[in-house]
């Protein structure tokens, strides 16, 4: 899809220093433009770009007041970043502007859907499903009996989402995530074995939640896991049974949490964190990467280290732990003065 100039400048309310009428049909970051591309200078950095760039269109600040002659054409407005962002936003919306329901794709007679929605081929819409307005559900993804689903939400190519789940509104789940597997409940026999506990609860998405890539979210044993209004969960994350994320929380990938954990609400919890089972952690929470958590944390703690610890105590003491030999080789010096004095 082509846009000119003057298309772009309207959605932006920018005003045009070149050509209106180019067009372009593709982003590229302004020192790797080239014909037929737009882009944008924000950061002063890489001002020198913009004398030497191929793209055709250039997004730049109203203030931004070339010293050299500029071949691309500029749409100046009042803040490019943000500008950029919103055309950046426009963009996927129309890339996913898709309608109707493509074939081969199954959906039972006992489900029902709402207006302007899209449903991709080899897709599996189960028993009495329910599926809001302007949902998109892309080709080869599964949703269960009695799931829900709310209006505006985006489910991506091969995303599974398992029986009696509820879905909300404006919500993003991306390729191959999982929605309510069973959560890792076994208990052990007298035999040495472990026999399943049965997973009789689901998984409840409230609004504007968005799941990235290839993330698990389990199903409660009893009850529900619940991930609240906001959330933002990254790719490849671990969600066990029975946890609840409090809303606005941000999440980096590779980080696992374990069941029935409470998790409070506008925490921020870095890559590849290990969160144990059955802890209360407070709210606005820093945990940095590859952190461990082993115990309750009270609200606005940072944290780092494994087991984690007060982030101002993790960085003296890592000062200390960095100079561990040389401090080991003084100690020495000194007992050995010590000893020969004796």
């Amino acid at each position: 899809m082509k846009f000119t100039a003057q298309q772009i400048a309207d959605i932006l309310e920018g005003s045009i220093v070149g050509d209106a009428t180019v067009e372009v049909s593709k982003l590229s970051k302004i020192e790797e433009g080239v014909e037929g591309s737009l882009t944008f200078l924000a950061n002063p950095k890489y001002t020198s770009y913009i004398y030497s760039t191929k793209a055709s269109i250039a997004i730049v600040n109203k203030t931004f007041e070339p010293e050299e002659e500029v071949s691309t054409t500029l749409i100046k407005v009042e803040d490019a970043y943000k500008s950029f962002s919103k055309l950046l936003e426009y963009y996927n919306q129309v890339k996913l502007n898709k309608f109707g329901i493509e074939q081969p794709a199954f959906i039972a007679e006992s489900s029902t859907y709402g207006e302007n929605i899209y449903i991709g081929a080899f897709s599996y819409i189960g028993e009495n499903v329910v599926i809001g307005e302007n949902v998109k559900i892309f080709p080869n993804a599964y949703i269960g009996d009695n799931v829900k689903i709310g209006d505006n939400t985006l489910i991506f190519a091969g995303s599974k989402i398992y029986s009696e789940c509820i879905i909300g509104n404006n919500c993003v789940i991306n390729s191959g995530a999982i929605i309510g597997a069973d959560g890792f409940g076994f208990t052990p026999n007298e035999k040495g074995e472990y026999n399943k506990v049965p997973q009789t609860g689901n998984v409840i998405l409230e609004d504007f939640v968005d799941i990235g890539a290839a993330t698990t979210i389990d199903r409660a044993t009893l009850g529900s896991t619940v991930i609240r209004r906001g959330v933002k969960l990254d790719n490849q994350i671990q969600i066990a049974h029975n946890v609840e994320i409090g809303k606005n929380t941000v999440i980096a990938a590779q980080t696992g949490i374990a069941g029935s954990t409470k998790i409070g609400e506008n925490c921020q919890i870095g890559g590849q964190v290990g969160i144990a089972g059955h802890l209360t952690i407070g709210n606005s929470v820093r945990i940095q990467a590859q952190s461990g958590i082993g115990r309750n944390i009270k609200d606005n703690e940072t944290l780092q280290g494994s087991p984690s610890f007060n982030y101002a105590d993790w960085n003296k003491s890592y000062v200390y732990f960095k100079n561990l030999p040389k401090i080991v080789k003084n100690i020495s010096e000194i007992e050995k003065k010590i000893n020969g004095n004796n």
